[in-house]
């Protein structure tokens, strides 16, 4: 592993060996960056931007949610995006980390930057309108801000594909989604969660309203949501001993969801992540909720 590298001057930065960039002549002698040559990015939603920006052989690691595309998921790992340790992430010599907001512990990241890695920060959001701005984040950092130009406004094309094809549908079942929280109860979404944020794009309603964020669901509030489906991210599904075995849980077994054997199981990225995927995985969970007008449903 490498020793820490003392922090350095913007010149330092953009012309000495293992920095961020190097200077390019552009008309009138002035200097500009070109884009970095070894980034690690942790958060799943940006790390299928930088791919579809062209950018995958600038990635030379990544964290454990970044699963997709398949060439990202066989980069070395630097562990969970809130759990991330400077040593690990230093031993690829970065020259740029891109964290998701909710990335670090934040002494993790300042220990990055003061060993001269430039580290930036996505946008914060829980509704597709971040998405663009996700895109034009890593454009910017990525040097390829005209490729992401036009992957926003193909972004921006299929979902307003997609919502023109839902707009007859009226009918919006109750779903309940929840997160597994290691050995204690389930979490279930809130409002103000990307959870009910997906659910109401894809004509459903979100069970709970009761409180905003993730929190343990009890018997009680399970009963009294009375969802009529319920949905688990794949990850959630498979420490619960799946779906089947999740709505037999006592806080689900009598609710309407329980009683039918409802549930939809998807990818968590893809459902939660807010990426270029969301057109795809709302889509996904229309169709499961309204199976009488899938066909009418595009993505």
């Amino acid at each position: 592993m490498s020793a820490p590298r003392a922090p350095l001057s913007r010149r330092q930065w953009l012309v000495g060996a293992g920095g961020l960039a190097l200077l390019a002549l552009v008309p009138g002698g002035r200097a500009r960056a070109q884009a970095p040559g070894r980034v690690i990015v942790a958060g799943g939603d940006l790390t299928e931007i930088a791919f579809a920006l062209g950018a995958g052989d600038q990635v030379v690691g990544v964290d454990s949610t970044s699963a997709y595309p398949e060439a990202a998921a066989v980069l070395p790992q630097v562990g969970y995006l809130r759990r991330l340790a400077p040593e690990g992430l230093l031993s690829l010599a970065p020259d740029l980390l891109i964290a998701a907001p909710d990335a670090g512990p934040p002494a993790a990241l300042e220990a990055l930057s003061a060993a001269g890695v430039q580290v930036e920060t996505g946008p914060e959001g829980d509704d597709v309108s971040v998405v663009p701005r996700k895109i034009a984040f890593m454009g910017r950092l990525l040097g390829r801000e005209a490729e992401a130009e036009a992957l926003a406004a193909d972004f921006s094309a299929r979902m307003a594909r997609l919502e023109a094809s839902l707009e007859g549908i009226e009918d919006r079942p109750g779903v309940l989604c929840l997160l597994s929280a290691g050995r204690g109860a389930p979490l279930a979404a809130g409002t103000g969660t990307s959870a009910a944020a997906v659910i109401a794009l894809a004509r459903g309603r979100n069970a709970v309203t009761g409180y905003e964020g993730y929190r343990p669901l009890s018997a009680e509030a399970a009963i009294a949501a009375a969802p009529e489906v319920l949905l688990l991210p794949a990850h959630a599904a498979r420490a619960m001993g799946g779906a089947e075995a999740a709505l037999a849980l006592p806080e689900l077994a009598a609710t309407p969801a329980g009683i039918a054997g409802r549930a939809v199981v998807m990818d968590g990225m893809a459902l939660l992540g807010f990426g270029l995927r969301t057109p795809e995985a709302v889509a996904e969970l229309a169709r499961a909720l309204h199976p009488d007008q899938a066909a009418g449903i595009a993505g």
